[in-house]
């Protein structure tokens, strides 16, 4: 980054978009760490996660929203079009995040919602690594400028890394010059227990994909530390007794699975040993309740 060192600068970065363009990847990769979890299943991310990156001088303050969509037909899907809807208000920087060469409804949705706004928009065109013909790139980048308002178009590779030092400085000079908002070495402001009970949710999604519906969430009864050993109780609620026994699996293979897949990202996040247990239980209707979002964490907005 360009930005002098003497010269403070700190400000919050909404990463909006449609479901599965890859914004919890581009978070992850700026930060050089998980924060997000991720997901070939579009709508992997319910809630608005914050990733703090402080770096010469500049403190961004990214915020990773659910993908917006235009399905309400349940509570939590309008849960989470609110929370992404809620994220750009206040922001300094949004940068609007589209997938190569598609353009779908749900995008223009999306650039509708931002249309408004009075802080500059930065389009990230992502997953460029995957175009097989490079040359169609630049007349789609031309159409996007034609049609949408925005400061800055750029193309990435969220996976990959491409081009993601630029974008950090393109958004890093748009900044306001003001104090840091958080220490230095913090990197969010979500609690243990939830980053805990986003990555049983990412392996649950990432081991079953379309087996299970979106009907599933986890809920962290236990968090306790003895001495060198984090012992965590996670519950899973689906809505059927059918996606109960997917879960579990034939004599629990699948449970068992997503166990050890997550025991190992939790000790990778706490730099120490888990003792992780898990457990399925049947709640009829939850994803559409409004009092029952409430209760599972789902009133952060």
């Amino acid at each position: 980054m360009n930005t002098s060192k003497s010269v403070k600068r700190c400000g919050y970065v909404a990463i909006v978009g449609r479901p599965n363009v890859g914004k919890s990847t581009l978070l992850n990769h700026i930060l050089e760490q998980k924060i997000s979890i991720t997901s070939r299943k579009p709508q992997t991310t319910r809630h608005n996660v914050l990733g703090i990156k402080t770096e010469d001088g500049v403190q961004a303050i990214y915020v990773d929203t659910p993908g917006m969509h235009q399905r309400h037909d349940k509570a939590i899907n309008r849960y989470m079009n609110k929370a992404a809807s809620n994220a750009v208000k206040d922001v300094d920087v949004v940068v609007f995040i589209v997938d190569k060469l598609a353009w779908m409804p749900d995008d223009d949705m999306v650039a509708q919602r931002l249309q408004y706004l009075e802080c500059p928009i930065i389009l990230a065109v992502n997953k460029i690594d995957q175009l097989e013909d490079k040359e169609t790139l630049l007349p789609h980048l031309q159409k996007l400028a034609e049609r949408l308002n925005v400061a800055e178009i750029i193309p990435i590779s969220a996976l990959r890394g491409h081009n993601l030092d630029k974008l950090q400085a393109l958004v890093a000079e748009r900044l306001p010059e003001t104090d840091h908002f958080y220490p230095e070495d913090q990197i969010t402001d979500r609690t243990s227990r939830f980053l805990a009970a986003e990555i049983v949710r990412e392996k649950i999604t990432r081991q079953l994909g379309d087996e299970l519906p979106y009907q599933m969430t986890v809920e962290i009864e236990e968090f306790n530390h003895e001495g060198r050993i984090i012992h965590i109780g996670a519950l899973i609620l689906v809505e059927r007794d059918g996606q109960k026994r997917i879960l579990i699996g034939d004599k629990g293979d699948k449970i068992k699975q997503i166990g050890q897949q997550a025991r190992i990202d939790m000790e990778k996040l706490f730099d120490t040993k888990v003792m992780l247990r898990l457990w399925v239980k049947v709640k009829s209707g939850w994803s559409d309740d409004e009092r029952a979002l409430r209760s599972l964490g789902y009133d952060d907005i």
